[in-house]
């Protein structure tokens, strides 16, 4: 079963965010994942397998905040890194994890991919970031809230984008 944390505070992000994915580690899980937000840009670092194996490829010197993890149980396609959470819009400045189903995931992806985007995962998930960085905005929030108008299906989602490190958005739709 998939689960998300998320850290906003003056405190380095990444220890926290990993102790919080080491107490989900009950639910089962087959990838790991975390974004950690730092200078105008995101630190993305995910993988197949445990906890203990994205520790192991994380940089040393990991820092900034704010910063989402995941755990993840495979819904679309097979545990890979290249499936494991978080997933990035093209600049790789938006991540976005999420537990739930798309139901209009493939419709979207067709639409998406029509326009130009490139999909670098078989996820449900790697949509709704392409979505988020797409839709107008001037805030974060406001870009999630339009994104989301064009989703049908479940979600807990946590968001987090590299130009407006000031916040995460979270958003939930049914029980994931």
């Amino acid at each position: 079963m998939c689960g998300i944390v998320g850290y906003i505070g003056k405190r380095e992000a990444a220890s926290i965010l990993l102790e919080g994915l080491k107490r989900l580690e009950y639910r089962g899980y087959d990838s790991a994942g975390l974004a950690i937000a730092r200078g105008g840009s995101l630190t993305v670092s995910k993988c197949k397998g445990r906890v203990r194996d994205l520790e192991r490829i994380l940089p040393k010197k990991i820092k900034g905040a704010p910063g989402i993890g995941h755990t993840r149980w495979a819904t679309h396609g097979e545990p890979s890194d290249a499936n494991a959470h978080p997933h990035t819009d093209a600049s790789g400045n938006i991540a976005v994890i999420h537990n739930g189903i798309i139901e209009n995931a493939a419709a979207l992806r067709a639409r998406l991919t029509a326009e130009g985007v490139v999909f670098r995962s078989e996820t449900d998930t790697e949509v709704l970031v392409h979505l988020i960085a797409a839709a107008p905005g001037p805030t974060l929030r406001e870009a999630v809230a339009q994104a989301l108008k064009q989703v049908t299906g479940t979600y807990g989602i946590a968001v987090v984008d590299a130009a407006r490190p000031q916040s995460i958005v979270v958003a939930r739709n049914g029980s994931p």
